[in-house]
């Protein structure tokens, strides 16, 4: 019988948002293909050091444990290197001790068509072209952002953050505010509060991590999740009925009302954190690590 990934968490993850490749690119940015592929393989026994999103990864490993028969999650690295430069990055999946065994090289070329190939609910690289190429397929993708904001490594329960309109719900509502002002915004969430907001790409995402919260009994789950937009009241309701109608549970919630979110990012704890506005992006990225989303009427 052929092996599938029913019922788990599939995370796809380049070897740039994994690991610190930054001195290997610059090879390759300044010399090209020939000379970066040639320092990669002699450099092939030197342990690479952890990427911005490592720490993310090795907590997702982390849910596997106590489920030997039927590990909850599985990561892919999804790789633009070659099979032979990409010895050096499974010889440091090796050395760090991260179960990661499935993995795509593609040789340069985008890996996004292997996302829906694997099946994965998230789609994490720091390559902005694959990320936007995953988002119009109908993926959960994000572009893995440099960040100096330390890890949140205190703690062993894994704490996710997301924006709402453009990341998990549709742009639908942001689209009024656009073109409309915040007037306009609050009547239309106000006049629509008994109708659920249409999904955005990290409606599946956001409820894989729900299927394995339900695993455990109320406050016992090693996940916590969070809500964390520029919405206020009135515009709350429609939200909060949304989650109720999908049946999907939100631990924390919090309406900011155009406040900067970096600071609540940091108070919450937040493993990552996903926007679909570069402006918020940036800004959360000096507090925790943090993933663009590069859809919706934002990104236009």
């Amino acid at each position: 019988m052929a092996f599938n990934f029913a019922d788990k968490l599939v995370v796809a993850i380049s070897s740039r948002a994994l690991f610190d490749l930054d001195a290997s690119h610059a090879i390759f940015e300044q010399d090209g293909v020939e000379a970066y592929c040639r320092y990669q393989i002699e450099h092939e026994e030197d342990v690479l050091q952890p990427g911005i999103a490592f720490p993310l990864v090795r907590k997702l490993l982390a849910l596997n444990q106590g489920f030997p028969e039927a590990p909850l999650v599985e990561i892919i690295l999804l790789s633009r290197n070659s099979a032979d430069t990409g010895l050096r990055i499974f010889n440091s999946i090796r050395h760090h001790q991260l179960d990661i065994t499935r993995a795509a090289f593609t040789r340069g070329e985008s890996t996004h068509r292997y996302v829906a190939a694997f099946g994965a609910h998230l789609f994490l690289s720091a390559n902005p072209d694959d990320v936007k190429s995953a988002l119009a397929a109908g993926y959960a993708a994000a572009t893995i952002l440099p960040s100096n904001a330390g890890q949140n490594e205190g703690s062993s329960q894994l704490r996710i953050a997301f924006d709402g309109d453009a990341v998990l719900f549709a742009d639908d509502s942001e689209r009024i505010y656009r073109t409309g002002g915040l007037e306009a915004f609050e009547r239309n969430e106000r006049d629509a509060a008994m109708q659920p907001l249409s999904g955005g790409p990290f409606k599946g995402f956001l409820s894989a991590l729900h299927r394995i919260q339900s695993i455990y009994p109320e406050g016992a789950a090693p996940i916590r999740t969070a809500l964390v937009t520029a919405r206020s009241a009135p515009a709350h309701e429609r939200v909060i009925r949304t989650m109720r109608a999908w049946n999907i549970r939100i631990d924390e919630a919090l309406f900011l009302g155009g406040l900067d979110k970096g600071e609540f990012l940091k108070a919450f704890g937040a493993d990552i954190f996903f926007d679909d506005q570069k402006g918020h992006c940036d800004s959360a990225s000096r507090h925790v690590a943090t993933g663009h989303v590069p859809h919706g009427v934002a990104n236009e």
